[in-house]
């Protein structure tokens, strides 16, 4: 398969056909989460409540696996831009591998250390209870999350983004349409509550997989997964954890943010905690969809490094920034236009309501500036620098907000809080961007050779 069209065809045309089916993807997959959120609600605020406290392992185990996925997207693609097929078969057999390992390791991890976890932010029993009937079925899927995502990885570097589209839309779908019948037993199936949400959750991630094994028998692309790359390179192995081990902590962070911001939260009231639960699955709409652009810039960086194009890999940034800005801006409207609208989808409490309404119009301040944000975490990992990358996400998830959010609850109180999400967009992107002009306008011959060698 000839990938020269990632150094030849225009940039925004081409960014979009990579960006578009991710984005299409995303949204179908923010739908799911707000779906499965709204039913599990229609079980108790307590089901909701358990849901929120449970979802940062969730995050965590998905973290994981997307975040070492995008060291292997990065070093495919970085090898099939400088003509290396084999490395970048290397590079896909090794990845699959390990984060097959990685899988085995999360839940066997996640069941052991759950019920402390949960522990951590509520003494209610009947809460705990609830959390550990959704988490036991979640984390025994792992395994499915780990090697689906890394097929996802794989296809998108070659450009296979249609495929990743289909295969996501694919699991979506059928969660949506299992989550009723499993958790309300509609027909033959048995009223399952809580876990039947969970295993909605896992029947569609296990049906995203089956479709990307598929599709790779049927219609093989030109990375191939062989057994005789099996054997461990160390200096491979440690070029994929370079790049997915910061992309890996990039996306535990929010898990970070908050079980910290939930603990602060738990001493004033439980509605904080279902209120911030709600805003991460309505802000899943958005960041996910941003990241769809994201997914789709990421090859076609990481292929033009590669090929020693960095004019084109410019290009290719301000674009993905430009397009990011617009996701923003009509964030900001929704919140500042219909935030009771989007809080009545997940409960009819007038002071979760109200708490929420409050939340959202503070936090939308600060979407448009993440732009910089999100953007420049994205392109320093498909240009293989991990730690400029997490160096951004750790100012946002954790150095900024986390003392802001301390400091502000303590002076004026919960609903306070909600300022410290404006506040750390602003300083990190501002942060971002100077990391950005260092990285891609060096000032020493050295790092104008790393960035324009041809990848081995």
């Amino acid at each position: 398969m000839d990938q020269t069209y990632m150094k030849k065809k225009p940039i925004l045309p081409l960014l979009m056909s990579m960006a578009l089916p991710m984005i299409i993807s995303m949204f179908v997959n923010s739908l799911y989460n707000i779906v499965d959120s709204i039913f599990v609600a229609k079980i108790s605020e307590e089901a909701m409540t358990a849901l929120s406290l449970v979802y940062p392992v969730q995050n965590l185990v998905t973290s994981i696996s997307v975040g070492f996925g995008v060291g292997i997207n990065a070093m495919i693609a970085m090898f099939l831009g400088s003509g290396n097929e084999e490395r970048a078969g290397a590079a896909a057999t090794q990845g699959l591998l390990l984060n097959g390992i990685h899988g085995i390791l999360l839940n066997g991890l996640g069941l052991l250390f759950m019920p402390a976890f949960l522990r951590m932010f509520t003494s209610d029993p009947k809460l705990i209870d609830l959390g550990m009937r959704y988490s036991v079925i979640v984390l025994c899927f792992s395994v499915v999350i780990t090697t689906g995502i890394t097929f996802e990885k794989i296809f998108q570097a070659v450009g296979k983004m249609m495929v990743t589209m289909a295969s996501l839309m694919c699991g979506c779908v059928l969660n949506i349409i299992l989550d009723p019948v499993l958790i309300f037993g509609i027909g033959p199936f048995p009223e399952m509550g809580i876990e039947g949400a969970a295993l909605a959750t896992g029947l569609g991630q296990l049906s995203t997989l089956v479709i990307y094994l598929a599709v790779y028998f049927w219609k093989p692309v030109n990375v191939k997964i062989s057994a005789k790359y099996l054997k461990p390179e160390a200096k491979l192995c440690l070029r994929l954890y370079s790049i997915g081990i910061p992309a890996t902590l990039n996306m535990a962070l929010p898990s970070v943010l908050i079980s910290a911001l939930n603990g602060m939260f738990a001493v004033y009231s439980q509605t904080y905690v279902v209120v911030l639960g709600i805003y991460y699955k309505l802000q899943t709409f958005l960041y996910l969809t941003a990241n769809g652009v994201v997914q789709g810039m990421r090859p076609l960086i990481s292929y033009n490094y590669g090929a020693g194009e960095i004019q084109r890999v410019r290009k290719i940034f301000r674009t993905s920034l430009t397009i990011i800005i617009g996701i923003m801006i009509v964030g900001v409207i929704l919140c500042l236009a219909v935030p009771e609208m989007l809080m009545k989808m997940f409960t009819s409490n007038p002071e979760t309501i109200q708490i929420g309404v409050t939340a959202m119009r503070t936090i939308c301040i600060g979407f448009v500036v993440s732009a910089v944000s999100v953007t420049s975490a994205g392109a320093f990992e498909a240009l293989g620098k991990g730690i400029q990358s997490f160096m951004i996400s750790f100012l946002r998830y954790v150095a900024v907000i986390l003392p802001a959010a301390f400091l502000l609850s303590r002076l004026f109180g919960a609903g306070s809080i909600w300022n410290a999400f404006w506040i750390a967009e602003f300083v990190t992107a501002a942060a971002a961007w100077a990391l950005y002009r260092k990285v891609m306008n060096p000032k020493d011959e050295s790092e104008k050779e790393i960035l324009t060698e041809k990848k081995e």
